[in-house]
């Protein structure tokens, strides 16, 4: 008995002495293996790297257990974990791209009690020669191994296999591009997560034949997957309780499989082909989920919500449908729910009115009700009911009536969107002091109307706020600019504010976008707006503006868009904005401006030029065209002079140019034929002289297809709807966990006369839109049969100039055109009969010339086409002309009426018919006037003293003139 308490007490101290016991130091061969890792890192004399900065060589006094990023066993003093992520920092962009770096990975085989290895986000090219992750095989207790965000390829993955202690692989973000390594992966059956998101997999999800027992997370999003979902590899898997399939190719129906995963805790199947109904049954039998995000699919058919019902830790669903077949049902059949969601995103799914079953809810953080059709009020209880409300989303529905806030102070909503409903009268005074926390509000496309609230102006967290597309009338309120200093974007467009803008209490320094458009400001542009020195985009077109361009707009350096359009302002234009380095979209067309056109030197990156309807005189400078990156030039409806400079063939990328309503002249020149990427060309209303250019087939218009894009993007504030958000569910700060993603756009629009009306183009409708338009001029000689070859072009116009000769049948070539005006020239012989080839013509006119002829038979299109498109051609018969065409039979018995070759008036007639019928005319006058004094005595007796009258008069004139000398 005494012994064996002897024993029992030895164990205790012995015990007791282990776990209190520390080891004062790590193991020299672990120490030495990270020095060794070390140096491997700062393999570069170039940079000096200040790296690892514990990870010193001291003669070993040091204790690599108290290093930065090494964590051992406090009581064997053996390195367990290292978080080699991110080694490089600051250096990782240098690095990134200009270093291959490869891993030795028998570095680590020291580390026998490893269990978690972090080497994430450090960009490995691979491994030295021999030296693959099969080496870590002897490393029997390594449980975790991150390798996320490195460049990896499609080696490393025989060597995965040997690793058969893993529980935890982190694969994500690498270049991995084959079919998902079964063989491999099946004898890791310890693992329980697998994370291969965001490579290039392809092919299905194969069968693991046994393997992955142990396996309850499966991340394959963002991948070239595709297949069903219905297949062996994936339904085998039945432990799983997280199954992460999103933004891939997967098509076919929900498998009935899933049913068999009553673990599933996380489902996410977004962003693929997936069709068919959404089984109820299924989705019944799987009662542990707590987050299924289904949303961006190809659903259809009706789901019963009511299918969660007993779904009792359900925290987010999201059913986001953006083919409007998927209809959710939510209030039959009646039922109660037990669940307390999170997240509830339901945009575009049919509701019509919003759930009742969300008054049951309390506890909720973000809800997305967006293109729903809802109608009725603005669900005040909703926000009231959920103080937790961090994202309401009801955009593009048919709510209307007042916008009421609950009448207390401090909801803590973060972001608001309710635009595109109709919502009318005016805005709560103190919507700012019931809102504070506001960072995103979007009301655009309602019906508010009355100020724009002061109390704004105590939204001192917003960052984003639209109000655009309302009735709001009055001033900006000074509180608003002056105290909304974290403000970034603000749209006020299409309201009817007024009054000056800019004051002195303008203070948003952190303005990047402002959109002030379209409204009734007036005044000079003052210079308050000069403390917004991020601008990136201008917009306050459309006003009454006046006074002259402000200079220091050559400080925004970071200015990509400035529009500043149909206003009054006049004056030259400052040489300042040659500093606007960063400029791609200018605007300043309608104004009154004056002067040279402005020399833009240094905006080497200027995309879009529009300097229409304004007073810019003298010719156009070298110096301008100076943009290699320049697509549209727009100076249309100016005072220009002179001919076009033979620089402007340098820019090659020209996709657009209009030099309509000027003064230019000379010929065209045969160098507009180097800039053979152009789609619309519009040199109208000048007076350019001499012939066409043959060389104009050189040029696309439109032959090549797609442009461009042809709007100007920018990221800003929207959410990603694919983002996980139940890592935001315990989060204390919603919106700085939330990314955004919007497009702020400038749309590049051009109006350019096709189908004889004046027509405006813009967005992606120019990639698709080509034209060219040569009218009133004054251009002479014959149409090039070279134009035939443009046979993507949509508009051709050569109207109203002094063209000869006949119409080449060449033209009939141009199958995609849909308008074609040859009117007002000197042009002669018949119209081509070919020309009836071209099936999609909606405009033909060839009308004012001296052809001849029958017209063209009216059939297909043709048929559309009245009298006007012939009409002012004398010797054109035929319909829809009233003018019938004779046979030849009737033409033996009437006189030929030749046509004089080469004649040039439009109005020329035959002369011997004119003479003929002249004299004719005369004799018979003669005669009559003859019969007629001869017949009737009194008007004879009339002519006779008319006559006397006459020479009387005409005698005494005579004489008082001879005796005046």
């Amino acid at each position: 008995m005494k012994g064996r308490l002897s024993k029992c007490l030895f164990l205790w101290v012995l015990f007791i002495l282990v776990k209190f016991h520390k080891n004062n130091g790590c193991l020299e061969e672990e120490r030495m293996a990270l020095l060794q890792f070390k140096a491997s890192v700062n393999w570069t004399k170039n940079v000096e790297m200040p790296l690892l900065h514990s990870w010193v060589e001291d003669g070993g006094s040091s204790n690599c257990c108290v290093w930065e990023r090494v964590k051992c066993n406090p009581t064997t003093g053996r390195v367990i974990q290292l978080s080699l992520d991110d080694i490089r920092e600051s250096f990782m962009d240098y690095y990134r791209y200009k270093s291959i770096w490869y891993l030795n990975v028998s570095v680590f085989l020291p580390f026998e009690e490893l269990q978690k290895l972090d080497l994430s986000n450090n960009y490995f090219n691979g491994w030295l020669m021999n030296e693959g992750f099969e080496r870590l095989s002897g490393l029997k207790r390594l449980e975790t191994l991150n390798l996320n965000e490195n460049s990896f390829n499609n080696s490393i993955l025989p060597s995965l296999g040997a690793l058969t202690s893993l529980k935890t692989l982190f694969l994500r973000a690498n270049r991995l591009e084959v079919p998902i390594p079964a063989h491999e992966l099946a004898n890791l059956i310890n693992l329980e997560i697998l994370d291969l998101s965001y490579n290039f997999f392809v092919g299905i999800i194969p069968p693991f034949k046994g393997g992955l027992i142990s396996l309850k997370a499966l991340h394959l999003r963002d991948n070239e997957l595709n297949g069903s979902l219905d297949m062996q590899g994936l339904c085998e898997l039945k432990n799983l309780q997280v199954l992460d399939l999103n933004n891939n190719h997967f098509s076919g129906i929900l498998p009935p499989c899933l049913s068999n995963m009553t673990s599933l805790r996380k489902l996410d199947l977004s962003s693929n082909q997936l069709r068919g109904n959404i089984s109820s049954s299924l989705i019944r039998s799987l009662a542990s989920l707590e987050y299924i995000y289904l949303s961006h699919n190809h659903f259809e058919g009706t789901f019963l919500f009511s299918a969660f019902a007993n779904h009792s830790m359900l925290k987010a669903v999201a059913l986001r449908n953006g083919f409007n077949k998927l209809v959710v049902e939510t209030e039959r059949p009646s039922w109660v729910p037990k669940f307390q969601l999170k997240i509830l995103l339901l945009s575009n799914c049919g509701l019509n009115k919003i759930p009742k079953f969300l008054s049951h809810q309390y506890d909720l953080i973000a809800i997305d009700l967006s293109y729903n059709m809802l109608n009725g009020r603005f669900p005040t209880w909703l926000v009231e009911n959920n103080t937790r409300l961090n994202l309401l989303d009801l955009r593009k529905n048919l709510l209307e009536g007042h916008f009421l806030l609950p009448p207390y102070k401090y909801i803590n909503i973060y972001w608001m969107d309710l635009s595109g409903n109709y919502f009318d009268g005016e805005l709560q005074e103190n919507m700012g002091e019931i809102l504070p926390n506001l960072e995103h509000l979007n009301l655009s496309r309602n019906a508010l109307q009355g100020d724009i609230p002061s109390s704004i102006g105590y939204m001192r967290k917003i960052v984003s706020l639209d109000l655009s597309n309302n009735n709001f009338s009055g001033k900006i309120p000074e509180h608003l600019v002056a105290s909304c200093t974290s403000l970034q974007f603000l749209k006020l467009s299409n309201n009817s504010l007024r009054g000056q803008i800019f004051s002195k209490y303008f203070n948003l320094s952190q303005l990047q976008y402002l959109f002030l458009d379209n409204n009734k400001f007036e005044g000079n542009i003052l210079g308050g707006l000069s403390k917004s020195s991020t601008l990136i985009m201008l917009n306050i077109e459309n006003n009454r503006l006046s006074g002259k361009v402000p200079s220091w707009l050559g400080n925004f350096t970071s200015l990509q868009t400035l529009v500043i359009r149909d206003n009054f302002l006049e004056g030259q234009t400052p040489k300042e904005l040659s500093k606007l380095f960063s400029l791609r979209f200018l605007d300043i067309s309608h104004n009154n401006l004056s002067g040279p056109i402005p020399s833009l030197l240094n905006c080497t990156i200027l995309s879009y030029m529009h300097l229409q309807g304004n007073g810019f005189i003298w010719p156009i400078p070298e110096s301008f065209l100076n943009s290699s990156s320049l697509l549209t030039l727009d100076i249309r409806d100016n005072s220009l002079s002179g001919s076009v400079p033979s620089l402007i063939s340098s820019l090659s990328t020209l996709r657009i140019l209009l030099l309509r309503g000027n003064y230019l002249n000379g010929p065209i020149p045969n160098h507009l034929c180097q800039m053979n990427k152009i789609g619309i060309l519009d040199l109208s209303h000048n007076s350019f002289s001499g012939s066409i250019p043959t060389c104009f087939n050189n040029i696309t218009f439109g032959k090549i297809g797609k442009m461009d894009i042809w709007k100007l993007r920018t990221e800003f504030f929207e959410i990603v709807e694919s983002y996980p958000f139940e890592n935001l569910i315990d989060s204390t700060n919603f919106l700085n966990n939330l990314p955004f993603l919007n497009e702020v756009a400038e749309q590049e629009h051009v109006e350019f006369i096709t189908k004889s009306i004046p027509s405006l183009y813009e967005g992606d409708i120019l990639n698709f839109m080509s034209g060219l338009d040569l009218s009133c001029n004054h251009l002479t000689g014959e149409i090039p049969n070279e134009l035939g070859e443009l046979i993507g072009i949509h508009a051709l116009n050569l109207s109203g100039n002094h063209l000869t000769g006949s119409i080449p049948k060449t033209l009939s070539n141009l199958e995609n055109i849909e308008s074609l005006d040859l009117s007002h020239n000197k042009l002669s012989g018949e119209v081509p009969s070919e020309l009836t080839r071209i099936y999609n013509l909606e405009v033909f006119t060839v009308a004012y010339n001296n052809l001849s002829g029958k017209t063209l038979d009216m059939k297909a299109q043709f048929g559309t086409f009245d009298n006007k498109s012939y009409e002012g051609n004398p010797l054109l018969c035929g319909p829809p002309l009233e003018k019938i065409c004779t046979t030849h039979a009737e033409s033996l018995h009437k006189p030929t009426i030749p046509f004089i070759k080469g004649n040039e008036n439009r109005f020329d007639i035959d002369f011997r018919s004119f003479s003929a019928s002249f004299a004719g005319s005369y004799i018979i006058f003669l005669l009559g006037f003859a019969a007629i004094l001869y017949i009737n005595p009194y008007w004879r007796r009339m002519w006779f003293d008319l006559i006397d009258t006459c020479i009387h008069s005409c005698f005494l004139h005579y004489l008082q003139a001879i005796n005046r000398h």
